[in-house]
């Protein structure tokens, strides 16, 4: 009698280009609990039937569509029948979108699917083959190219343009690059911005997506990420990237990813 093996959940990740993350995985059944991160996530489902909360409702994305998650907003993800699903995404820094829309309102799907082709053909190249680095000039294009694309579907127009600061918002978040060890204040911000602490924080969350704090979270959750892949231990992680301890580092983790540390290193295919 033959034995039935459950299939195995597991994760790849692409070589990172730029500011662009992709990756490409496989969940057999529940896959991340409710969660946001600061950045686009852009993808498509290859296989199965890819389920998960989003905006108040239950989306279920199909091969042929596109995923487009906007910045901040909370979603989970399983697998919508027992085959389980595979899908790629990308993750995408919303400065990205910015400098090639020149400080327009970040673009938005409100259901976080779309059919529209002009989506599904200006992400081919971004998520082609995950294995192999993109030349720099054709990651470039390639980014203009869904900027555009995310512009166009999304709808906007000149008319939804507001009153805001784009370049003193990209000093702030330059000065909290600068700053991931370290307690960063609002008054700070302002002042290396040149703009009022409160017009920052709102022109700041209309340009990148998310507050300034939600920013410096995420960056110092990115260079955990990297020290982990690169042996660290949680402790130490957690500690270089300006995290109080490890504890605060996990529960910031899990509630971004919707994994632990823990679990998202083992789902990690080297």
């Amino acid at each position: 009698m033959t034995r039935h093996t459950p299939p195995i959940d597991w994760f790849h990740r692409a070589p990172d280009v730029g500011g662009v993350q992709r990756f490409e995985a496989f969940f057999a059944g529940h896959g991340y609990d409710l969660h946001r991160h600061d950045t686009y996530a852009i993808g498509r489902t290859l296989a199965g039937v890819q389920s998960f909360q989003y905006r108040g409702a239950w989306r279920h994305s199909l091969p042929g569509g596109t995923l487009v998650l906007h910045p901040d907003e909370a979603h989970d993800g399983e697998a919508g029948t027992e085959a389980g699903f595979k899908y790629q995404m990308m993750y995408i820094e919303p400065a990205l979108i910015q400098q090639i829309l020149g400080g327009k309102p970040l673009p938005f799907i409100k259901t976080g699917l779309s059919t529209d082709p002009r989506l599904f053909a200006a992400t081919d190249v971004l998520l082609r083959s995950l294995d192999c680095p993109l030349d720099p000039l054709e990651e470039q294009d390639a980014l203009f190219d869904l900027a555009q694309a995310l512009n166009s579907v999304s709808g906007a127009t000149s008319s939804q343009r507001q009153s805001f600061d784009y370049v003193a918002a990209e000093r702030a978040r330059a000065f909290i690059h600068s700053a991931l060890d370290r307690t960063v204040t609002l008054e700070e911000l302002a002042q290396h911005s040149g703009r009022d602490r409160w017009s920052l924080s709102r022109d700041f969350r209309l340009l990148f997506g998310t507050s300034p704090y939600r920013y410096l979270t995420m960056r110092r959750l990115d260079l955990v990420r990297s020290l982990l892949i690169q042996g660290q231990s949680l402790v130490s992680a957690a500690l270089i990237a300006g995290f109080t301890d490890q504890s605060h580092m996990t529960r910031q983790f899990s509630k971004t990813y919707g994994l632990s540390p823990a679990r998202w290193m083992k789902m990690h295919r080297r």
